[in-house]
């Protein structure tokens, strides 16, 4: 091998690179059978059985180590540096505390509960993730589509209860929840319940060691699922936006129904709220869209436009009289103070259990996406099970402080890596300001318009929304992908949110199903004088070798597809089992009768694997050819296939002729037939 980056013999330097034709290799050796290149190479197939692996697993524990990587606090603060740090922290503290506590106001009502329920969040989650989890810049606490799935699960088990907060926005017909269950629950107790209920699967899903589940959720999935629940949210704030009053909807076509009544009552709607929520939004798309991207360029700091709107909001409805004189929804009352610990009613935690499971795998997907995103950027390691073991933490902690399903929150995550955030005492920054909201500045949004965070949230939808021009580049990847990409979305739009994604998974998982199931082969010929095997089909100046076949499968071999593969191997090879059929050949114009045929050759370095069955195949394959004068002869099999090949022959099947490589195989067929 040679290393281009050291200097050349020649005086030539790393960065003038040589022509192809300057540089050479000649290898001599004896023609080696896999057998003879594996006693070389000391080849040992290693089975360690169960009882091995456990003592391994256990002779490989070390107690501090141990508790460091369950408290990964303990392994970074020891480290954490006052001088280069600190200052940096607190900038991202305080610039994502800002954020939140609009945010946290918003997607809080969003989810259907109180709007101090998102400032719980804020504070709560972000404390105990900085104990337990991995990732140093991801914001923890309400996010748009979770608090959205939540608000499904409070709408079917809670009872609407009338409060200052709805003021006529909601119909307040109470809806009980199931009578099996016994009791009717507040929205804070379903809510609380369904965050409970996510963190004990989480711990369950780090004990199974699931971190890679989120792998599951292609990237078609993700995009489809986020820009329908991105409509869902859209259309949960066109009431607050027209300041109109709807039933609310529960299963299948919920968006639908809650569109057309919305559509119905546009001429009821009450113009003050419209003409609030017109201002917010344009305010906001002028910030978002020109201040902001203008001011980054002169300062890192970033304008407070969302806290900007709610102070204004506060303000002006207040002097104003908003909600006395002009009948616009208020957030209501905002107590002070931190909640009191509170356990879920237990039977509500059996009730809701089923439809926790879409929460938790979506919470769960996005934290990794965006702590593997950050931690790419910035080098350092996010552990998937510790994260399941964080989020697992987060969730029971806070369902007794009174706080709903948590998942990062993909603007304030990036505002925190934007503004110079090093590790996770930029969220205890923010933290310690979130508390100084709860104890004593609460109060003060109570008279704050709920139209004005309807406006804030359905321009924070934006980056979301624009996500179906996605469309165009699933195309470009493939069928498959465009397929995925638009049953989920529509779905989870006509369907539902939780069905939707089940939907959703389900499709993926065929799609990528059908993507292993699909199948290339191709013979294979070589460019003269370079012994380099490739496709005759896509190399022009291939040639097939005089009397043998080189037959390349990518993809397993097994039970289900054996039979297609020996018909490709037939098709190809132009091996047929009538010694007195004659074929024209594929890739050239000579007329060839099945005696010139030789050698089949069968290149495995593309099989990942065989099984019991594909092996009794190629036994079968081989009889026919050694019945027709051919040899059958295998070549570059991985270690995991070469194992199964001799196992085969342990049961009675096989006896190949196996090789390390294509050229071995070639010169054994040469060197066995004169003819050749």
């Amino acid at each position: 091998m040679i290393n281009q980056k050291a200097p050349l013999e020649d005086g030539r330097t790393s960065k003038e690179k040589p022509q192809y034709s300057e540089l050479s290799y000649l290898v001599t050796r004896q023609c080696l059978q896999r057998e003879d290149f594996n006693q070389l190479s000391q080849y040992e197939r290693l089975k360690p059985t169960a009882f091995d692996s456990i003592g391994a697993s256990v002779r490989n524990v070390k107690c501090l180590a141990s508790v460091k990587g369950f408290f990964p606090i303990l392994q970074w603060l020891p480290k954490y540096s006052i001088k280069n740090d600190l200052l940096s922290d607190m900038t991202a503290g305080l610039t994502v505390a800002v954020l939140q506590i609009p945010q946290g106001m918003a997607y809080g009502i969003l989810a259907g509960v109180a709007a101090n329920v998102g400032l719980y969040m804020a504070f709560f989650h972000s404390l105990v993730y900085a104990v337990f989890g991995t990732s140093r810049h991801i914001s923890m606490g309400t996010f748009a589509v979770t608090s959205l799935m939540t608000a499904k699960i409070v709408a079917t088990y809670s009872t609407v209860i009338p409060t200052l907060a709805s003021n006529g926005t909601d119909v307040t017909v109470p809806d009980l929840i199931p009578t099996e269950l016994g009791a009717v629950y507040t929205p804070i107790q379903v809510a609380t319940a369904t965050s409970f209920v996510a963190g004990i699967f989480y711990f369950i899903m780090s004990a199974a060691r699931l971190g890679m589940l989120s792998s599951l959720l292609s990237e078609p999935l993700v995009s489809g699922f986020t820009t329908a629940a991105a409509v869902h949210v859209m259309v949960s704030q066109l009431k607050d936006l027209l300041g109109v009053s709807i039933p609310r909807y529960k299963g299948t076509f919920k968006v639908i129904l809650s569109v057309r009544d919305i559509i119905d009552q546009t001429p009821n709607a009450n113009l003050t709220a419209v003409y609030t929520s017109l201002v917010v939004i344009l305010f906001m798309i002028f910030m978002n869209e020109y201040f902001k991207p203008w001011l980054s360029t002169k300062c890192r700091f970033p304008v407070p436009a969302e806290l900007m709107a709610v102070v204004g909001g506060t303000v002006a409805s207040y002097f104003i009289g908003l909600g006395p004189n002009f009948d616009v929804g208020l957030v209501g009352s905002i107590p002070t103070g931190l909640p009191a610990p509170e356990f879920p009613p237990l039977a509500l935690i059996k009730a809701v259990a089923v439809d926790s499971i879409a929460v938790t795998i979506v919470g769960y997907s996005i934290v990794m996406s965006m702590g593997m995103i950050f931690a790419q950027k910035d080098n350092y390691e996010v552990r998937p099970n510790q994260e399941l073991v964080a989020l697992g933490f987060t969730n029971i902690v806070g369902s007794i402080f009174s706080c709903i399903p948590t998942a990062c929150s993909l603007s304030r995550s990036l505002i925190q890596h934007q503004t110079g955030g090093k590790t996770q005492i930029a969220a205890v920054f923010s933290s310690m300001i979130i508390l100084v909201v709860l104890l004593w500045v609460g109060p003060y949004f109570e008279s704050l318009p709920r139209c004005v965070l309807a406006g804030i949230i359905v321009v924070a939808l934006k980056g979301m929304l624009v996500q179906v021009y996605h469309i165009k580049k699933f195309h470009r990847e493939g069928s498959l992908e465009l397929f995925v990409w638009c049953v989920t979305f529509l779905s989870v739009v006509i369907i539902d949110i939780d069905i939707g994604l089940l939907i959703g998974v389900v499709i993926s998982l065929i799609s990528l199903y059908v993507k292993g199931w699909k199948t290339y082969y191709s013979l294979l010929g070589t460019v003269p004088d370079t012994a380099i095997y490739v496709d005759i089909g896509s190399h022009q100046k291939a040639e097939e070798l005089p009397h043998i076949k080189i037959f390349k499968y990518t993809g397993s071999i097994n039970f289900a597809n054996k039979t297609n593969f020996k018909k490709a191997l037939y098709k190809e090879t132009k091996v047929h089992q009538r010694a007195n059929v004659s074929l024209v050949p594929r890739y050239n114009g000579e007329t060839t009768g099945l005696q010139s045929t030789k050698t089949v050759i069968i290149d495995l370095s593309s099989v990942p694997h065989v099984d019991t069955a594909a092996c009794k195949m190629l036994t079968e394959v081989k009889t026919n050819l050694e019945n027709l004068s051919i040899m059958l002869l295998l070549a570059t099999p991985a270690d995991c296939v070469y194992d199964a090949l001799l196992h085969a022959e342990s049961i009675g099947e096989g006896g190949f002729n196996i090789f390390p490589t294509i050229h071995d195989a070639v010169i054994f067929a040469r060197g066995n037939d004169s003819s050749v």
